[in-house]
């Protein structure tokens, strides 16, 4: 006698040993391949030095090498492209700064032909950092308000240096001007390396500066701080008010930030794994401990939260540069 459960039982069993075949046929990630994370900037600067810090904990964690490429040129959009035409894989992701991100394409579409909105899967905040007005040691001024009161009184008289046109440092002091009504001339350097001792040198009136930048020269009294471009005071410059603080400035919160971005159309399982794996490296006391001391706070959040980010920074910015009329 035939037993009636049997071909049903061979049927099961069948189609489980198929999609047991099916799942084992299908790669696993990360395999064998190295992570490559593109840093859109030379070796030895505070993005590629964080990079490389998370890189080594990153690789890790997944059991996988995590290869630093830097790719320089056209302000970070030539490293940024890169990672937007490379395979959706999950292989390739970018160290993207705010000024390549969420301020070039507004400056200079013809370098920036991508859409950051658009062509790139954010993953995850990889650190902010606040800005600091800083002050050359012999400008008469003792804080911010006293400042503006000058620069009213001689409109054109005074400058100030950034690291370059189209950065948020930049923004971020047209953005003071915008609110301030004060005229101040932009003085834009290649790179951020002279600008301090150009201003310790009294040869600037004023740089807008990375904490990171600014803290060492400000605690060691070789610049005066005016004020924190964040929405808290700095434990290490806890003297020095934030813009938000200040009469008619209400609500001025501008950072830093750098995020990691995978090209468009990367899985989602990827990203997340790859956004719960940059968490749970950037928990890490002895990484959190190595950001701070560089004056940068480690970032949080999940791919959604960066992507509105992005989103609401792209849309800020873009009232600056039409505004103070930046272009590259």
């Amino acid at each position: 006698m035939k037993n009636p459960i049997a071909k049903p039982l061979l049927l099961v069993a069948a189609l489980l040993g198929g999609l047991a075949g099916a799942a084992s046929a299908q790669p696993s990630w990360p395999g064998a391949k190295p992570i490559t994370l593109i840093v859109p900037y030379s070796a030895g600067g505070s993005v590629d030095f964080t990079a490389r810090l998370v890189a080594t904990k990153l690789g890790e964690r997944l059991k996988q090498s995590v290869v630093i490429e830097n790719v320089t040129g056209a302000g970070g959009a030539i490293g940024v492209a890169k990672a937007v035409n490379a395979a959706p894989d999950g292989y390739t992701l970018v160290a993207g700064p705010d000024s390549a991100i969420a301020i070039g394409r507004l400056i200079n579409p013809a370098a920036f032909k991508f859409d950051p909105l658009k062509d790139l899967a954010p993953v995850g905040m990889l650190n902010t950092a606040p800005m600091v007005l800083v002050a050359r040691p012999g400008l008469p001024v003792k804080d911010f308000a006293e400042f503006v009161k000058l620069a009213k009184a001689s409109p054109g008289k005074f400058n100030y240096a950034t690291s370059g046109v189209g950065t948020v440092l930049q923004l971020a002091m047209e953005l003071l001007k915008e609110r301030t009504g004060i005229f101040v001339t932009h003085v834009p350097y290649r790179g951020g390396a002279q600008i301090a001792t150009d201003v310790i040198g009294n040869q600037v009136d004023l740089a807008m500066l990375v904490s990171t930048s600014a803290i060492p020269h400000v605690a060691g009294n070789r610049l005066k701080a005016l004020g924190v471009t964040g929405s808290q005071r700095l434990d290490a410059l806890p003297n020095v008010p934030t813009f938000g603080e200040m009469p008619g400035l209400k609500g001025f919160d501008m950072v830093s930030w750098t995020g990691i971005f995978a090209p468009a159309h990367t899985p989602a399982p990827i990203v997340s794994r790859l956004n719960q794996e940059l968490d749970a490296v950037l928990k890490d006391p002895e990484v959190r401990a190595k950001l701070q001391e560089q004056g940068a706070l480690p970032g949080t959040g999940s791919p959604e939260d960066l992507g509105r980010f992005v989103k609401s920074e792209f849309a800020r910015n873009q009232k600056i540069v039409q505004a103070a009329n930046i272009k590259e």
